[in-house]
């Protein structure tokens, strides 16, 4: 990694558990790493900007974002 890669990306930390449950759920999908996968799905969420219009997100958006969570290790 170059120096002007490092000044794009930052590290994330989070549990291991979760990292390695991560990894578990895309095997045999095309992600490539655990990284690759909660960065498209964190890229997801923020396109949709339904985080900052919680007050208008409908049943099924919610469910959609809980499903997210749920297979990311948030919630159970």
């Amino acid at each position: 990694m170059n120096s002007a890669d490092s000044r794009d990306k930052v590290t994330i930390k989070i549990p291991r558990r979760l990292y390695d449950e991560v990894k578990t759920l895309i095997s045999g999908t095309g992600f490539s790493s655990a990284t690759e996968f909660i960065v498209y799905v964190m890229r997801d969420i923020v396109a949709g900007g339904k985080l900052q219009k919680e007050e208008s997100i409908d049943s099924e958006e919610m469910e959609l974002i809980r499903k997210r969570l749920r297979a990311l290790g948030y919630i159970k």
